[in-house]
């Protein structure tokens, strides 16, 4: 028993050599841990770290450039006849009409016409609408029937007036003769002083009966819608069947108008000057008006008045201009640059080539002048050369630009060519 129990002991104690010596092998060396901890990580993290900066880089790159940025704008323009040389001021405005007309009825009626369609030209006194008139007419027919009524009375009295008259003559004839009485005679005179008052009444009521049947003339020719004055109808409001009235009758439902018509002939330009710049411009100065649609056509002009007022929010004074020539395209409420001209300058002197723009559109970038143009929501950079020479309040860019393009006013030093932008509108 003794033996078998010194067995087990020795097997138990080889057994934990093994366990031990495996234990040893698996525990790593405090030298061997150091060499670990010393091993090349922070290369790997410092990579990482770059990595992300690099992305979060671009991505904010990427956030700036397709953020737009808000800038205005104007718009470059030809110069005038004789190279612009005697423009002191410039300045926008529309074209207006000084006579126009919204035509409308003088009664309350239903449309059974409507003549004219827009761009049609009428003449004055033309019929350009029609209303519905049996109701009128059959007070034109009542009126008259009256009035001849009351004239055949009339003429019954005057016969019967003419009659008593001669009847008279023969009384007092015989009265004077002694064959009757005077008594009889005074009655026949009496007689011709009643029909007389009597035929009095009738014409009173004659005239009467006249001046309702004119009253009924007038509001028969109510019914018929005529054009003021010669122009071309710009807008037609109403329709036939509709019911249109001189007043609003509420609810949305009653027109007020037929249309508009504007006599072309009065068109001119409004344009609002700066009130710093209003000591340059003077009545009957000459000028120059270039359609924002037509860039290339420079259009004689003048000063007519100036409006003495002033807009308080845009600090502005407003310039009436009148054209020298008149033309099918100039429409109401097309967009016009005037330039205020020192002196009346030739219809033949050449232009100068290029195109006008403020000085604050040209900046520096790189030591080269150039101007931002908005096309298609991007800032597309361009370099130019402008000449030394002002036009007025502008610049003039020989080439580079051309009339019509849109370039950015003060550029942003962030703004670069390519970059998104948003145009705000400019106060004038």
């Amino acid at each position: 028993m003794p033996r078998a129990r010194h067995k087990r002991r020795r097997a138990t104690l080889e057994i934990s050599d093994i366990d031990a010596n495996l234990l040893n092998e698996l525990r790593i060396a405090h030298d061997q841990r150091e060499d670990e901890e010393r091993s090349p990580r922070w290369p790997w993290i410092a990579a990482g770290a770059v990595v992300l900066i690099a992305l979060a880089a671009g991505a904010a790159w990427w956030l700036l450039a397709e953020r737009a940025v808000a800038v205005q704008t104007a718009t470059a323009t030809a110069p005038g006849a004789g190279g612009g040389a005697g423009a002191v001021l410039q300045a926008t405005g529309y074209v207006t009409a000084r006579r126009q007309a919204t035509v409308a009825t003088q009664i309350t009626g239903t449309l059974t016409q409507v003549l004219i369609e827009e761009g049609d030209h009428v003449k004055a006194g033309q019929i350009i609408a029609r209303l519905d008139d049996s109701a009128l007419r059959a007070n034109l027919n009542a009126a008259q029937a009256n009035a001849q009524a009351a004239q055949a009375t009339v003429g019954q009295l005057q016969a019967q007036l003419l009659q008593a008259e001669a009847d008279a003559r023969r009384q007092n004839e015989l009265a004077a003769s002694g064959m009757i009485t005077k008594q009889a005679a005074e009655q026949s005179r009496t007689a011709v002083n009643t029909v007389a008052a009597q035929l009095n009444a009738r014409e009173r009521e004659a005239d009467a009966a006249r001046a309702q049947l004119a009253q009924a003339k007038v509001s028969f020719d109510y019914a018929i819608v005529r054009a003021p004055f010669s122009g071309v109808v710009t807008d037609k409001s109403a329709q036939v069947g509709e019911i249109i009235s001189p007043l609003s009758a509420g609810g949305g439902f009653t027109r007020t108008g037929v249309g508009t018509i504007v006599d072309m002939d009065s068109l001119e330009v409004d344009v609002d000057v700066n009130e710093a710049y209003i000591g340059q411009v003077t009545p009957n100065m000459p000028a120059e008006a270039v359609l924002d649609a037509y860039a290339d056509w420079r259009i004689p002009a003048h000063v007519v008045a100036i409006v003495p007022t002033a807009d308080r929010g845009k600090a502005t004074v407003k310039v009436r201009i009148a054209l020298e020539q008149k033309d099918a395209r100039i429409v109401p409420n097309m967009g016009v640059r005037v330039s205020f001209l020192g002196r009346k300058l030739s219809a033949n002197a050449p232009a100068p080539k290029g195109v006008l723009v403020p000085p604050a559109a040209i900046v520096q970038r790189e030591g080269h002048s150039v101007v931002f143009v908005v096309t298609d929501g991007k800032a597309v950079q361009r370099s130019v050369t402008p000449a030394p020479q002002e036009i007025g309040q502008m610049k003039l860019v020989p080439q580079g630009l051309a009339a019509g393009e849109r370039v950015v006013l003060s550029p942003p030093v962030t703004l670069r060519d390519g970059a998104s932008v948003k145009i705000e509108e400019a106060s004038r």
